[in-house]
């Protein structure tokens, strides 16, 4: 297997056949997430919207690889494998954690002088400006249960088996790291659009803080809130799938944006 088409391979996961999808969707998870959180959302855009979720290291198949602790590291090995896809027009969907990757893939890919996103979701997440002293990677293991308890996230509720407890937990403590040490390049601005989804019950992201992305960016930006907490999407499924067909729909081959 040439070394472009295994870099793919380890990156990025297609769980429903879309070869004659006119555009592409990457997913990003969140933290302590994996690829298979955006298994639905594939089988429902499928065969219109060719859904590539990424897999980072560490988790399911790649268990056996280091966890990466930082999202400067992390987005540059994203970018490098995004590089790689087809031609097809793509846009970016991160939630929670893979918001901020999303973010930083798409300055990347522009900084670069390559095809940039036609539009970037970003999910449950303030904008990278929107700073928390939040440590739940120092926190104790029982601080940080009750935390995923409280976000209710898929999967929260098998944190309970001891087993997968220990597995899970430095993971999810490696993954809060990188994010809560993330610090933005204020000089960096994307020139595309940006759509912001988030839930009206969402501790993590106030109104101004999910507003506050239109900083991010010389495109348009719009914030689209649903009923639901930090995973609203889980709840609110069919509504996300017809906004990311409907915006999807839009996207033409014309010439993608770069930083300004």
């Amino acid at each position: 297997m040439p070394e472009s088409s295994a870099q793919l391979k380890a990156w990025l996961r297609r769980f429903s056949p879309a070869g004659d999808a006119m555009s592409s969707l990457v997913c990003l998870p969140h933290a302590g997430g994996s690829a298979s959180f955006f298994f639905p959302l594939a089988r429902a855009l499928a065969p219109e919207v060719d859904v590539l979720a990424v897999q980072y290291p560490g988790r399911q198949d790649r268990h056996h690889e280091p966890s990466i602790g930082n999202v400067p590291e992390l987005a540059d090995r994203i970018t490098d494998a995004v590089r790689l896809m087809d031609d097809r027009p793509f846009a970016l969907f991160g939630h929670s954690m893979g918001a901020l990757l999303a973010y930083e893939v798409a300055l990347r890919l522009a900084a670069d002088g390559l095809p940039a996103p036609s539009r970037v979701f970003v999910s449950g997440r303030r904008a990278p400006s929107r700073y928390r002293d939040d440590r739940f990677h120092l926190s104790s293991d029982s601080d940080v249960l009750a935390h995923l308890r409280r976000l209710g996230g898929p999967g929260s509720t098998a944190l309970d088996d001891p087993e997968i407890r220990a597995m899970a937990l430095p993971l999810i403590r490696n993954d809060y790291h990188a994010v809560e040490v993330y610090r933005h390049d204020p000089s960096a601005v994307l020139n595309c659009p940006v759509t912001v989804l988030t839930g009206d019950r969402d501790a993590l992201v106030s109104p101004d803080e999910a507003h506050a992305w239109a900083g991010h960016t010389t495109g348009p930006t719009d914030v689209v809130t649903l009923p639901g907490g930090h995973f609203y999407l889980a709840d609110q499924n069919e509504q996300v799938v017809d906004l990311l067909r409907r915006r999807l729909a839009a996207v033409t081959a014309q010439e993608t944006p770069h930083l300004r």
